[in-house]
């Protein structure tokens, strides 16, 4: 593969296709972004980039709090995304720069676990290395400018983002290209739980590394089952809003979840609900009240229904049918609310609740619910593209531009980035 020139990232950037692609409606405030790695990587390593790889967020479209109990979820990646100039190397160095942040430098030789780097991108790096190692999957070298679009704290996964493009750039140069997208989610999710020391599921990373719309259902975590739908509702926008809650001393509300989901599912004689068929659970309800908080049944049958909801709006994209959509959604936050009960916590604000009664006032929203853990954080919205520009200035008004996310479904997930129209 030639080296393309710095003077030509610099002058160009990828074709008008290829920028849609990634970035929708954002293409053109993205485009600079190429020429200005291309330039770093040189001035930081001395060297032109060979290529370009990107890596999207992701957003959970329905599907609250059911991955963990081996549920369903319809995840899709979007138009933020963490880019990089690329280049291999041949001495099993790999060297990351991000700027306004410090060089990064791993040796492949050595990607032990190190208590003293948990939370760190080095032990993200490592622990996707010792993954493709540990599956017998070849790893080597290579230096990498940076630039992370991908806001940070506000649910759509900025550290998935940097461990799907770390895993897509051994993929490409070192494996030929010929990984299977949950086998770079799953040594990302590696990382993530064993290296950085953050418990999570496989929803984000999968949904990070398919690209597009897809129904995961994670009855088996190992493998678990994907069915994708092609997005085609185009007079829809989709926003993020962060909804300035306070995150801290609510580790337990989101422990309390999937714990007591599993305490009804092991009262069934299962280990996660799944493991429960749903006729049994309704038919063992209410001889259950009397052992088990009334939260707990629930949430449960938040749970349940949620995984019927899942399926029906897969279907809902896959017919094209917006309004059977949006009823979902709507369908799932109001399940989040009542049954599932992660809006507000004892512990913390009320920050979200107040965001989806805003945004039910705007002329436009046609959708919302809690997105993500919830009790703090962001909430999802649908809404109509002509009315978009007012919900967006209304938004910015109320939480700040800063914390206002207007988003656009990806179909590529990890990728190497095709510059021209080849």
């Amino acid at each position: 593969m030639a080296t393309i020139s710095t003077d030509k990232f610099e002058k160009n950037a990828p074709s008008t296709r290829v920028l849609h692609a990634l970035y929708g409606d954002a293409a053109d405030a993205n485009a600079h972004r190429f020429g200005k790695l291309a330039a770093n990587h040189l001035s930081v390593f001395g060297s032109e980039c060979r290529d370009f790889f990107s890596s999207p967020g992701r957003i959970e479209i329905v599907g609250n709090h059911t991955d963990h109990n081996a549920g369903k979820v319809l995840a899709a990646a979007i138009t933020v995304d963490t880019l990089a100039a690329v280049s291999p190397r041949e001495d099993g160095i790999v060297e990351v720069k991000s700027e306004n942040y410090p060089m990064m430098r791993i040796s492949l030789s050595d990607t032990a676990y190190k208590a003293s780097e948990e939370g760190t991108s080095v032990a993200l790096i490592k622990g996707v290395a010792a993954y493709f190692a540990r599956a017998g999957k070849a790893t080597g070298g290579f230096t990498a400018c940076m630039d992370s679009r991908v806001p940070k704290g506000s649910g759509v996964s900025s550290s998935s983002s940097f461990e799907l493009i770390i895993a897509e750039i051994f993929n490409v140069y070192y494996n030929g290209g010929t990984l299977s997208p949950i086998f770079m989610a799953k040594a990302s999710q590696y990382a993530e739980n064993v290296y950085f020391g953050k418990p999570s599921g496989l929803m984000d990373q999968s949904a990070i590394a398919l690209g597009g719309v897809n129904m995961i259902d994670f009855r088996s975590f190992d493998l678990p089952e994907v069915v994708g739908a092609k997005w085609g509702f185009d007079d829809l926008d989709i926003y993020v809003v962060a909804t300035g809650g306070d995150h801290s001393d609510l580790t337990d509300d989101y422990a309390a979840i999937p714990a007591e989901m599993k305490s009804v599912a092991a009262a069934l004689g299962g280990t996660v609900l799944r493991d429960v068929p749903a006729e049994k659970f309704y038919a063992e309800e209410e001889t259950l009240r009397d052992k088990l908080p009334a939260r707990a049944l629930l949430r449960a049958e938040h749970f349940y229904e949620e995984n019927l909801r899942v399926e029906r709006a897969l279907k809902a994209v896959e017919d094209g049918d917006e309004a059977a959509f949006l009823k979902e959604v709507n369908a799932s936050g109001q399940s989040s609310a009542d049954k599932l009960q992660n809006l507000w916590s004892e512990h913390g604000d009320r920050s979200i609740e107040r965001a989806l009664a805003f945004a039910s006032g705007l002329d436009g929203v046609l959708a919302r619910r809690v997105h993500g853990g919830g009790f703090a954080g962001t909430i999802l919205l649908f809404v109509a593209k002509d009315r978009s520009n007012a919900v967006n200035d209304a938004l910015n008004a109320e939480f700040g531009k800063n914390n206002v996310f207007r988003l656009f479904i990806r179909e590529s997930g990890a990728c190497r980035v095709v510059f021209g129209e080849e």
